[in-house]
This record gives C-alpha cells, structure tokens and sequence, in this order.
C-alpha cells in the first residue's frame, strides 16, 4: 500500500520552485494562484532568499503551492491508499485526497500563513528539535523548561517551541540523553497556545469551505486516526495551528494500514527521513525535484503490478 505525505514549514529552501515550473502548465498555474491569492509565489520560490521565504506569511502558500504542483506531476492519485501532511502540510494533503479544492487550498493557506504570522508577532517565539533520548526524559527536560513539545515526530525527534529565551535555555542545557539540539527556519512557536488567536480567524475562513469528503484514506496528524468526512478534516486543519502535531501516530497507522511505500511532495526529504527510521525497510522516494518523478513512477509501477 503506498501512502503520499506533504511536509511542512521548514521544509523550503531557497530557488526549490524553480525546477518545478519547468513543467508543462506548471508557471501559468502558479500564476493563476498568485494572482488569486496576492502573493508572487513564482518569485519567492526562485529568487527569494532563506530569511524572505522563512516569514511564515510566504512558506506556508509557497509549500502547498509546490506540493500541488509536484502531486499534479505525480499524477495516479488511485495508486495510493492513504494520505497524510505534516502541520500545514495537512492542506496539501487533504487537497490531493479531494476535500479541498487547490483554488480553497491556497486561499485557506494564505490566511493561515497570515494569521499564524500575526499570533507569532506578540511575543518573540521559536522552535528547535530535540534529536535522540527517551521520549519521556525528553518531555519531561522540556515541561521544567515551560517549553511544548509541539511535534512529536518518532524517530527519536520531538520539537520543541516556546519563547526565544525557553528555545536558548534547552540549547544550553539539552535533555539528558539526546544528541543535539537544532533550531528550526520557522518563525514562530507554532502547535502551541501562542497560536490560539489564529484559530478564530481560520475558524471564520472555514465556514466559507464546502469540504468534500475523503476519496483516499485521510490520516490526521491531530492523532494518527483516519478521517472520514470533509467536515472533520477542516474542524482538524483549523484546531491544529494551536496544538501539537503526532507525526509518530500518523506513522503508526501507516504501519497498521500496511504500508508498503512512501512517496513525498515536493520539497521532499524530511518525512521519508524519518520513515526511513521508523517505517524500517519501506520504500521511500521524496519529490525534491522533477528529476525523482522517474524514482516515483518506479515505485508506483511496482505497486500497479
């Protein structure tokens, strides 16, 4: 069974666009949606650099932007089984699984980048990952600090987010056990209260949505469960931005599920980085660009037969 996964914030870097609007149709889509939703996104995703597409504002239309792209690419939406994001990934996500359209998507990701950069603009928030150590010594080191742990990605990695002064003191004194301690391109303690004053305004956003249900199995990043209804997906991209996200769980589904194959979109690495370490001996194939569609399409045929 293969699953598709879209990542999320942190996952862009500078120029990643750029091979990906090569493809036939791919700059007049772009551009469409840049038009519609008030953002160059051709221009931040070629010439931008790291600090420009690191404003939250930008990377969250830029991901699911190069999500789309790279899902239409992939064509084959019946091969998979299942489906799944991580953090704003979820849009991506539920977008391919036809709950949303990409005209909704894009709209909904703008106002969700914009609101989640306003709530981070109150008080100077961050968040870093916590690499290796028991789960629980980790959780415990971040609770006496007042940090979240806002991902709890598997894998050996949990991320934590709270105040610059929170994110300085685990770098200085990390859990014991783990190996290091990485801050995040993020601009923001998101996946936490800090958040929760951008949940009303996408609350507000959503009632404007007529979400469709599911066509492939939808798992939430909220608990790892699968979701049947479009209702209950925008309830979950809405809730989200202020709470924390358990990739762990959604990986664990995909093992019950009986996954047999993973493919990332675009800008890919980071989830099948992970799998690789928790999903041991699935295959992977991560979009980082139009080059790894030949890896895809392998993998795809190998399920087809």
């Amino acid at each position: 069974m293969l699953v598709l996964v879209a990542p999320g914030q942190g996952a862009q870097t500078p120029g990643f666009l750029t091979p990906w609007l090569d493809l036939p149709g791919a700059a007049d889509r772009v551009a469409a949606w840049s038009d519609a939703i008030g953002l160059d996104l051709a221009h931040y995703g070629t010439k931008a650099d790291a600090d420009e597409i690191r404003d939250t504002a930008v990377a969250q239309p830029l991901l699911v932007a190069a999500g789309l792209l790279s899902a239409s690419a992939l064509g084959a939406r019946t091969a998979f089984g299942a489906v799944a994001g991580h953090s704003v990934g979820e849009i991506t996500a539920a977008a391919y699984a036809g709950v949303l359209s990409d005209a909704d998507a894009l709209s909904f990701v703008r106002t969700r980048g914009l609101a989640m950069a306003e709530a981070a603009a109150v008080t100077e928030t961050g968040m870093a990952a916590v690499l290796g150590g028991d789960q629980a010594v980790v959780l415990a080191h971040l609770e006496k600090l007042g940090l979240t742990p806002a991902n709890i990605n598997g894998a050996g990695q949990i991320v934590a987010a709270g105040t610059m002064e929170q994110i300085e003191a685990l770098a200085a004194e990390k859990p014991e056990g783990s190996m290091k301690v990485v801050a995040l391109k993020v601009a923001g303690a998101f996946h936490t209260h800090h958040m929760a004053p951008a949940v009303a305004t996408l609350d507000k956003a959503a009632q404007a949505l007529t979400p469709a249900d599911p066509e492939l199995k939808y798992v939430s990043n909220k608990d790892g469960h699968v979701v049947a209804t479009g209702a209950d997906v925008v309830a979950r991209l809405v809730g989200q931005v202020a709470n924390p996200v358990r990739w762990d769980l959604c990986m664990e589904t995909f093992g019950e599920l009986g996954v047999t194959g993973i493919i990332e979109l675009s800008p890919g690495g980071t989830l099948t980085g992970l799998a690789k370490r928790a999903l041991k001996g699935v295959p992977t194939v991560a979009l980082k660009t139009p080059d790894d569609l030949e890896k895809a399409a392998a993998l795809l045929a190998e399920h087809a037969v």
